[in-house]
């Protein structure tokens, strides 16, 4: 079991700036380089990322890709807010008063995988630039995608003899960089964790309509094998989602 600094915990609760205050947290950039790993090939990856621990397991397109860094409480902060930014749904009215307790409860989420998930059953990844050319971000961090080992039924049931396999979820890219090809590299470091841990089947779920995220996943490998039963569109609220999977060989 995992142990995290204290001083995380009671940072998951909410708290209201002063009146003039911002309420984004100021983000500083890490000292050091970082020597990047080939990406020639998945095999050349894997290699390369599981003997120097500290190098990034995916480096293309301009961005590096590690795990996350249990003890770095900024860090781990950021990661909350790069993922709560990407899904808060913004309401008319109180909508900054919402968004904090929103990404609090991101924080209490990833709190809690990190310090009860073993380090390969669970894994986030975060994004961050190999290049000084792009300074328009402050932070490190700007991108982040967590990876699960799951034994769901609905998707066991689809591959016969799997018993199972690594669920890809909470895909977040900052507004600024996005469109930069940050979540291409970050589904590729998906791979290389699914290879390292001796995995076989990657999934995940996109919502029906939403045309970029499923090019995104097709791009990247993934292929639909089942869709939401048409009765789920009805529902307040909810939209219909399909389930789409990768294999490694």
């Amino acid at each position: 079991m995992a142990h995290l600094p204290h001083s995380l915990y009671s940072a998951a609760r909410p708290k209201f700036p002063y009146a003039g205050k911002s309420a984004q947290p100021k983000w500083s950039r890490f000292p050091g380089t970082l020597r990047c790993a080939s990406t020639e090939s998945l095999t050349s990856l894997t290699q390369n990322a599981a003997e120097i621990e500290l190098k990034y397991m995916v480096s293309q397109h301009g961005w590096g890709v590690r795990r996350l860094r249990r003890d770095d409480e900024e860090e781990i902060r950021r990661v909350s807010l790069v993922q709560a930014e990407a899904f808060h749904i913004p309401l008319a009215l109180f909508n900054d008063f919402f968004f904090l307790f929103f990404q609090a409860e991101v924080l209490s989420g990833l709190l809690y995988k990190l310090k009860n998930s073993p380090p390969d059953r669970y894994a986030c990844l975060v994004a961050e630039q190999t290049s000084e050319t792009d300074t328009s971000s402050s932070s490190s961090v700007v991108g982040v995608v967590d990876i699960t080992v799951q034994t769901e039924n609905a998707v066991l049931r689809h591959f016969p003899g799997v018993e199972e396999y690594l669920y890809v979820s909470g895909l977040a890219v900052s507004k600024a960089q996005r469109r930069k090809k940050m979540a291409s590299t970050l589904l590729k470091a998906c791979d290389v964790i699914c290879y390292l841990w001796g995995f076989k089947l990657l999934a995940l779920r996109a919502y029906e309509d939403d045309a970029a995220a499923r090019n995104l996943y097709s791009n990247a490998g993934y292929t639909v094998v089942e869709s939401d039963p048409p009765w789920t569109s009805t529902w307040i609220g909810r939209k219909r989602r399909v389930l789409m999977t990768k294999r490694i060989s």
